[in-house]
């Protein structure tokens, strides 16, 4: 995994799909509690070589066991920065690039409110996270607006990606998620 820091201590890692980046703020800390900047487009520029507009912000709020994905919108694809504030989830992203080297290939990081990693997950990936904590606080900010007329779900459990959820029970989903497609039957990236 190659790693880049900027002058602030800011540091992107690649993951086994090289577009797909672990971003580690600088955090400082003392008996009061921590700081870190959550997000510096700057920063965020030169450790990942990225020039991104970020134009919607989104939070939610799940209990242990709940599963959310595989998402994607095959048109007005997003890129995503996503973390979580409070709580612990297995964070998961799939290469639907068609064309791509990776594609198919899935790469899944623990985001913890306390570890403070973020997940750039670039657009033409699927992407889901399960909740391992109670409860769990995720933020994400995209790159495009939320279209639903163009979200499509590849089902969590396709036996052909094979994740490795680290479930210790059945878990919790919409019937969306529930009803998610095969990646063999689904609408992919060229």
């Amino acid at each position: 995994m190659s790693s880049k820091l900027d002058s602030n201590g800011l540091k992107a890692n690649a993951t086994a799909i090289p577009e797909v980046l672990v971003i580690e703020p600088k955090v400082i800390g003392d008996q009061r509690g921590f700081f870190f900047e959550s997000f510096n487009q700057k920063a965020f520029h030169q450790v990942t070589g990225l020039s991104v507009t970020f134009v919607q912000d989104n939070h939610s709020r799940s209990g242990k066991g709940v599963l959310r994905g595989l998402h994607y919108q095959i048109q007005q694809p997003q890129g995503k920065l996503v973390r979580v504030v409070n709580g612990e989830v297995l964070d998961v992203t799939v290469d639907l690039r068609k064309h791509s080297a990776t594609f198919g290939k899935w790469v899944s990081v623990l985001l913890t409110g306390e570890n403070h990693k973020q997940l750039w997950i670039p657009p033409g990936f699927a992407h889901g996270f399960v909740v391992l904590s109670e409860t769990a606080d995720f933020l994400y900010k995209t790159t495009d607006y939320y279209a639903p007329q163009y979200e499509r779900c590849i089902l969590w459990n396709d036996p052909d990606l094979n994740i490795n959820w680290q479930l210790q029970a059945a878990p919790l989903l919409s019937a969306k998620d529930a009803n998610g497609v095969k990646l063999s039957q689904a609408e992919l990236f060229v």
